[in-house]
């Protein structure tokens, strides 16, 4: 009795659906996991084609839920805790739902998208028997069409930044390598769309997906505008916060000598590393013109603030909570942790740091 109370006031959204054509078939009912399809159930059809499903959904985290017949996805739903929708689809992917407006604005999402593909796909279908002449006016039209769908979806995501619908869209692409959001400037548009919907779906796992995905973008777009306006220097300039939150740039640590030092504060051998080689390193090389420009790739921000403290770490030390996302870890090449570049004089050094004794033969050279 208890269990049948409590499966009663557990959140759910109902689908009641028609498949045309369909009787006594099957419809498998998918979760969108941030990233992958999860499949919830496989539930039949009646004689009529109809179905009835109940989707347990926490209130305040609407989800994605999709409909498949086969391998076919033959309607896309965005579900709320309390919705009871009624859904008519046919097996090729054609359907129309109602009570619920978000799986509305979603289907008209994806018939946009669908139509826009279809156009470019008419467009470079006749791309293989054209002249050059009509070749130049067909690629025109393919620019034309791309600009044209990506502006009516920056349109959509300025008028819709809290629907979660707006999450899809910043993600569709006219291939692997066209992105729709395909320019770094873009990543503004993450930035507003994740931190509109934070107001109203804080706990939403998509939510959540979307601001990493927008601050890894909007790392790209600080480090190109660091790029463009940055003084001339032999090495990419860093620019990150300290424990107290203040930002350091490498470039204005005035040294002759820099130690750039990638590393994890998760990581305990790295931890003895500071307390075994670099504080000894630095004692000895700091009054001859050594610095170290110290770099964690760590989303833990508290924990390495924490090491960085109990470890009483003297010289420049600056985190990245985008870990391995960090622009940096491109600019650098970064294949692993820890990593150690050199800056002697503005410029990079060419020198291979494999241990201690490398690293002090070569400060002892650069440091004469």
């Amino acid at each position: 009795m208890a269990a049948a109370v409590m499966a009663a006031c557990t959140p759910s959204a109902k689908i009641n659906g028609t498949i045309e054509s369909a009787p006594s078939t099957e419809v498998i009912v998918k979760l969108l996991d941030v990233n992958r399809y999860e499949i919830l159930d496989t539930v039949s059809t009646d004689a009529s084609g109809r179905f009835s499903y109940k989707v347990e959904i926490e209130k305040g985290q609407p989800e994605f839920v999709y409909l498949f017949h086969n391998e076919t996805k033959i309607a896309s739903l965005l579900l709320e805790a309390g919705d009871n929708v009624s859904v008519s689809a046919d097996t090729l992917g054609n359907y129309t739902v109602e009570g619920s407006e978000e799986s509305q604005k979603l289907a008209q999402v994806e018939k946009d998208y669908a139509a826009a593909i279809g156009r470019l796909s008419s467009i470079a279908a006749k791309m293989d028997n054209a002249s050059d002449k009509e070749l130049a006016e067909l690629r025109r039209a393919i620019g034309k069409e791309y600009v044209d769908y990506y502006r009516s979806r920056v349109l959509y995501i300025l008028q819709n930044s809290t629907s979660l619908t707006a999450v899809p869209v910043l993600y569709q692409n006219f291939g692997a390598d066209l992105p729709v959001f395909s320019q770094t400037t873009d990543a503004i548009h993450f930035v507003n769309v994740s931190d509109s919907l934070a107001t109203v779906y804080p706990d939403s796992k998509y939510v959540k997906a979307l601001r990493k995905e927008a601050e890894r973008r909007f790392g790209f777009l600080e480090l190109e505008s660091a790029i463009m306006n940055a003084q001339e220097v032999g090495y990419p300039d860093i620019e990150l916060p300290d424990i107290k939150g203040e930002k350091v740039k490498l470039s204005e640590v005035d040294s002759k000598v820099i130690m750039i030092y990638f590393w994890s504060a998760a990581d305990a051998s790295q931890k003895m590393f500071n307390l075994d080689v670099l504080k000894s390193l630095y004692d000895d090389y700091n009054g001859r013109g050594f610095e170290i420009y110290q770099v964690a790739l760590d989303p833990d921000k508290t924990g390495w603030a924490q090491v960085v403290k109990q470890q009483d770490l003297p010289w420049v030390n600056v985190c990245d909570i985008r870990g391995a996302d960090s622009p940096y870890v491109m600019t650098y090449n970064i294949g692993s942790l820890p990593s150690v570049f050199i800056i002697s004089d503005g410029e990079l050094v060419d020198g291979q740091v494999v241990d201690e004794k490398s690293l002090r033969k070569l400060l002892d050279r650069l440091t004469k």
